[in-house]
């Protein structure tokens, strides 16, 4: 009895789908197609996420919830692509990214957030590799002739994700992700017309507190324009 109340509970509150296809994007980074007939209707703005249950899928005591950016869905798929990256470690993310095999049950929410394409004369884009996920599903989902600048900064070459449209790349080469003033100085030399556009800023808090306050202080935005999503902050729990 208990079983079957924690099973409809589940059932409410999460869709279930079959892990069908993995592929290797980058060095740290998987693609993860998650198929099945409960994902034909989700409705999804590009840039939004779901949360995986990762663990126990009988039931959330036996579980934890990790975050992932949505890369692609399409309403007419039973499909949609997240990308796990693999940071080290036996953290819940980085581990179910790492062993993820077509197969696999899995249980995640549907999609939410509200860090998603906003109306601007242009856009600017900047973070790291736990960022691009995001800004391609965004990128991909702007008019051909919409302008477009920005860096994603990772840790080398091979860390960094294909994305729809030709931003900027820097790698950090050892330094730390946290803090980042590579990225903060790549965004100062892009090359933005003189008003402001609309920007989106995500991946570890401090750097894109940094990258925000370059808009704001050098460059005259207001803040109502920058829009930000912190994905992670070292040492929290939840967000590994």
């Amino acid at each position: 009895m208990r079983q079957t109340m924690a099973r409809r509970l589940l059932d409410r509150m999460f869709v279930a789908g079959e892990i069908v296809e993995v592929e290797q994007v980058a060095t740290r980074m998987r693609r993860i197609r998650i198929g099945g007939e409960a994902l034909a209707g989700l409705a999804w703005t590009p840039g939004q996420h779901v949360r995986v249950l990762i663990g126990d899928g009988r039931g959330l005591l036996g579980g934890v919830l990790r975050t992932y950016s949505i890369w692609r869905h399409d309403p007419t798929w039973e499909a949609l692509d997240l990308i796990g990256y693999d940071h080290g470690g036996d953290s819940p993310g980085a581990s179910w990214a790492r062993n993820a095999a077509p197969g696999q049950e899995i249980s995640f929410t549907r999609p939410e957030g509200g860090f998603v394409v906003r109306e601007g004369s242009y856009h600017v884009f900047a973070g790291e590799e736990t960022a691009s996920v995001a800004f391609g599903a965004m990128v991909r989902d702007l008019p051909e002739d919409a302008a477009v600048y920005g860096a994603v900064e990772a840790e080398g070459p091979g860390d960094h994700l294909e994305l729809p449209r030709e931003l900027v790349r820097v790698c950090r080469n050892g330094a730390p992700a946290a803090g980042s003033q590579t990225l903060v100085d790549a965004v100062r030399k892009l090359d933005l017309p003189d008003e402001p556009g609309v920007a989106y800023l995500a991946g570890e808090a401090r750097t894109i507190q940094a990258v925000r306050a370059h808009l704001v202080n050098e460059r005259g935005w207001s803040r109502r324009d920058v829009h930000t999503k912190p994905f992670w902050v070292p040492g929290r729990r939840g967000l590994d």
